[in-house]
């Protein structure tokens, strides 16, 4: 090695280690192109979902069919119907022929269609608490305890009247537990098809996705 080589060798790691690397999460709205362009289409209907399993008290076709028209009618431009195509057998969500013989007028109709099933369960978990008592060496108690889940499980089609075939189909699950053991099928529900929801917008219409991103500055 030269004489000269070891004060440059020097100075470079002195200034390597004057550098200093900062990371900041932030969460970002990331926009994504729609699968399908529903403003393409002047009309969406509605039909009612195959229910796979009733449920007490609790109109399943009804509740999807009226939050699907209130959600297509203030997120689109087109016009949002509903239609009694009852479908009892799954195998017709994929016949082109039945679908293509619901609609006269087949230039740019959409179905919205489906079948659901909506499901509940108490589990027990066996969970850890502080105790209040300081003065115990024994910091944590067990005691078991009563959630209520349900779960929503959505096969959803979007069928195209002209071709009778499905431009969109996707299967969505979301289950929530709720610490009240008595919480109602009623409440549930809404909080579970609003997931649904907002992750079909998200397919179709392209809505922007909020994501955890890292800023590196150097």
């Amino acid at each position: 090695m030269k004489k000269n080589s070891l004060p440059i060798l020097i100075c470079l790691v002195v200034l390597t280690s004057c550098v200093t690397t900062e990371s900041f999460k932030m969460k970002i709205e990331i926009p994504r192109k729609p699968e399908i362009d529903i403003e393409a289409f002047s009309s969406v209907i509605i039909t009612p979902f195959l229910v796979e399993n009733e449920v007490e008290g609790f109109d399943l076709r009804k509740e999807i069919s009226d939050y699907f028209t209130r959600t297509f009618t203030r997120k689109t431009s087109v016009d949002v119907l509903t239609r009694d195509i009852l479908v009892e057998d799954k195998a017709l969500f994929e016949s082109s022929d039945f679908w293509k013989s619901q609609e006269s007028n087949r230039e740019s109709t959409l179905f919205l269609t489906g079948s659901v099933q909506y499901t509940s369960e108490t589990r027990k978990a066996l969970l850890k608490k502080a105790k209040k008592r300081y003065e115990d060496p024994f910091t944590e108690e067990s005691r078991l305890e009563q959630r209520k889940f349900y779960t929503l499980n959505m096969n959803l089609f979007l069928i195209d009247a002209k071709s009778g075939k499905a431009v969109y189909k996707r299967e969505y699950k979301e289950t929530k537990g709720y610490e009240n053991p008595n919480q109602t099928s009623h409440f549930a529900f809404f909080d579970l098809i609003q997931q649904i929801q907002e992750k079909l917008l998200r397919s179709v219409l392209g809505l922007e996705q909020v994501q955890e991103r890292y800023l590196v500055i150097k």
